[in-house]
């Protein structure tokens, strides 16, 4: 079905619509749809992290966070939840083959760090929870977190 509208003149050179049926329902389906276009569902990654790099998930957001993964990997990962203060915490190490189910903070954000200084991190999650603007960037490892070679 397609939606058609007529423009009519109308005095002192103002335009009025017209609008089908078919306009009005689709315009009325729309204004309840935005509210749930805004919320974003559950994330899926399939994620890469180079060697000496660390993945941040996060930070700033106005809800908690879920994140259920798996290393798919041939390298182990640690994953430190960084506070909206600046504090972290280390929840563990994820070795080859490993899964975790893991809950951050509102505000904070979960840090991948690369435990290989050569080798490339691999990993598959599901983050679910308050993923509406969800910050995802790498960042270079601080002097005190690099790998060993």
């Amino acid at each position: 079905m397609f939606a058609s509208f007529t423009f009519i003149a109308g005095a002192a050179g103002r335009s009025f619509a017209s609008f089908s049926l078919v306009t009005r329902r689709a315009g009325a389906v729309l204004a309840l749809a935005l509210p749930l276009l805004a919320a974003t569902g559950p994330i899926n990654s399939h994620l890469l992290i180079e060697a000496g790099k660390q993945f941040v998930l996060g930070g700033g957001q106005r809800g908690a966070f879920r994140v259920k993964g798996t290393n798919s990997g041939p390298v182990a990962v640690r994953v430190v939840e960084r506070f909206a203060a600046g504090d972290t915490l280390s929840r563990g190490v994820l070795p080859p083959g490993g899964k975790a189910d893991l809950t951050f903070t509102t505000g904070s954000a979960a840090l991948i760090v690369n435990l290989s200084a050569t080798r490339q991190a691999e990993l598959d999650l599901r983050v679910t929870g308050a993923t509406q603007a969800l910050g995802m960037t790498y960042e270079g490892l601080p002097a005190a977190r690099k790998p060993q070679k």
